[in-house]
This record gives structure tokens, C-alpha cells and sequence, in this order.
């Protein structure tokens, strides 16, 4: 069975978003080519095999272990519900203080 490609485009675009990370940002962080980023982001699947390295970097990258993004590729979901749930709720809960944080500032 080939790669879910389309899920790992997913998984590394929402959680750039989360950190609010750029492209340029990600790719000097795990040193994987900007090239290459965009075709997984795309989902674009690899001419030729994609080195499990490339994976790991990007992952680990974005705060995941290292395996996460081959996990995924492979249709494993190695973040349970739970772990998901307390992310979201500390992602909300960081907005939430740049949010207050901007609205001090701009009553100053």
C-alpha cells in the first residue's frame, strides 16, 4: 500500500499554522529544502523513494517525534484523541493570551 501523502500535507499545514511558522521558517529549522517542503505540503508523492530522514526532520521540526510524519504517510494515527484535545486546548489558550497581550497594547 502506497503513502497517504495527502495526509501528511495536512498534518504539516495545520501544524504550521498552529505555530504560526512560515515555510522559510520550517525548512531552515529541519533543513530540508524548500523544493521539497512545498511538494509534501502539496501532497505531491516523491518521484522517487523519500528518505524516512526527511520525514523525521520535519517532524521533529514542528515539535512531533520523530516518526509522527511517516506514521501518518503510513495511515497510523501517532497522536491518540487525548493528546490532540490538549493540544488544541493549549493552541486556543496561547491565542488567547496574544490576543489579551494586543488588546493592553493597543489601550496603551
Amino acid at each position: 500500500m502506497g503513502k497517504d501523502w495527502d495526509a501528511v500535507a495536512e498534518a504539516v499545514n495545520t501544524r504550521l499554522a498552529e505555530l504560526g511558522m512560515t515555510q522559510a521558517e520550517l525548512a531552515s529549522k529541519s533543513r530540508v529544502s524548500p523544493a521539497a517542503l512545498r511538494q509534501i505540503q502539496h501532497g505531491v508523492p516523491p518521484k522517487t523513494r523519500r528518505s524516512p530522514h526527511t520525514l523525521a526532520a520535519i517532524s521533529e521540526a514542528l515539535g512531533w517525534p520523530s516518526r509522527h510524519l511517516e506514521e501518518v504517510a503510513a495511515g497510523e494515527d501517532a497522536i491518540g484523541g487525548q493528546d490532540r484535545v490538549k493540544r488544541l486546548e493549549d493552541t486556543v489558550a496561547d491565542l488567547q493570551e496574544r490576543v489579551r497581550k494586543l488588546e493592553e497594547a493597543a489601550k496603551s
